[in-house]
């Protein structure tokens, strides 16, 4: 599972599932790259989200191995009562009492679509993916928050999670493995853009 690479996005909107949202320059680079990384598996299935950015940076892993895209709608960011405002530290939409009403249950979340539901999603795109590629290796494109949910139920933790603290990088790759009976063995985490990523 990838998350797409870096996006346009100067003015901090929470751009959710809205269409139109590309990558930036920086964001076209960490494609290259996890075009580059992926020329050392044997890709057999490229499943990605619906979303521009995602689609993007599909691009590079598509042309390095002659594949062609199948769009997953399984794979798309999670709904978000926000989306399409402002989120910045202290100047987002948090700041105005009227947003309170939707957080009262941040174990569901009560702000967007319930975790439960992104779990179940995205393991079905991962089972479709794994089928599509016949044996060989097989990626899906989506977004921070359905890997890093996805990744909390493998792992054992809870849900409930502090955002700051998602190990899911832009252009990161979070590995799903399965044994010989098709079945969740492990998982195992990267950054092939490590190197382009943004200073702390």
């Amino acid at each position: 599972m990838i998350r797409h690479g870096e996006v346009e996005n100067p003015e901090k909107i929470l751009y959710g599932r809205q269409p139109g949202w590309s990558l930036s320059k920086l964001g076209h680079a960490m494609a290259g790259a996890l075009g580059q990384w992926s020329t050392s598996i044997d890709l057999g299935a490229l499943h990605v989200s619906p979303l521009q950015r995602a689609q993007e940076t599909a691009a590079p892993i598509a042309a390095a191995h002659n594949l062609s895209i199948t769009t997953d709608e399984h794979l798309i960011e999670a709904a978000n009562i926000f989306e399409g405002k402002a989120f910045g530290v202290g100047d987002g939409v948090l700041r105005h009492p009227a947003a309170w009403r939707y957080l009262w249950n941040p174990w569901r979340p009560s702000w967007g679509e319930p975790y439960e539901e992104q779990v179940t999603r995205m393991l079905a795109a991962v089972f479709a993916a794994r089928d599509a590629a016949q044996g060989k290796d097989a990626i899906c494109i989506s977004h921070q928050l359905p890997i890093w949910i996805l990744r909390s139920v493998i792992e054992n933790r809870r849900l409930l999670h502090d955002p700051r603290k998602r190990e899911c990088s832009l252009a990161s790759v979070t590995s799903v493995h399965l044994d010989d009976e098709g079945l969740i063995s492990g998982l195992t985490y990267s950054e092939p853009a490590r190197h382009l990523l943004p200073k702390k």
